[in-house]
């Protein structure tokens, strides 16, 4: 069961984690940032393989953890966007200009990463 929002530890050997409720950056697990899971609180890739929970399970989070979580993640996001000193505006636009080009930004870092 899924109780609280949270970002979880850290872990500095960036190890892969599945499942659980203690790293952050896990995948398929509950109530921490990661990738898959249940409950967290943001999106957090460590780099690792994702497994994925059920829709069912993710839609089973009673509606108390789904707020908490959200409003920990918008927190999150405005602390990131006052750290590299971006406003909300600035970060709508920046998206809508980064999307349009998405795909072939993709497909340049693909030709660079062959030629190296």
């Amino acid at each position: 069961d899924v109780s609280s929002p949270k970002h979880g530890k850290v872990d500095p050997d960036n190890m892969p984690h599945v499942g659980g409720n203690m790293w952050a950056g896990g995948t398929g697990g509950r109530d921490t940032a990661g990738l898959g899971g249940k409950g967290g609180p943001y999106r957090l890739d460590a780099g690792h393989r994702v497994y994925q929970i059920s829709q069912a399970e993710k839609d089973a989070v009673p509606e108390e953890v789904k707020r908490a979580a959200r409003e920990m993640g918008e927190k999150a996001f405005k602390q990131r966007l006052k750290e590299i000193q971006m406003s909300e505006y600035d970060a709508s636009a920046y998206e809508r200009f980064s999307g349009a080009v998405r795909r072939q930004v993709q497909s340049l870092r693909i030709i660079l990463d062959n030629l190296q």
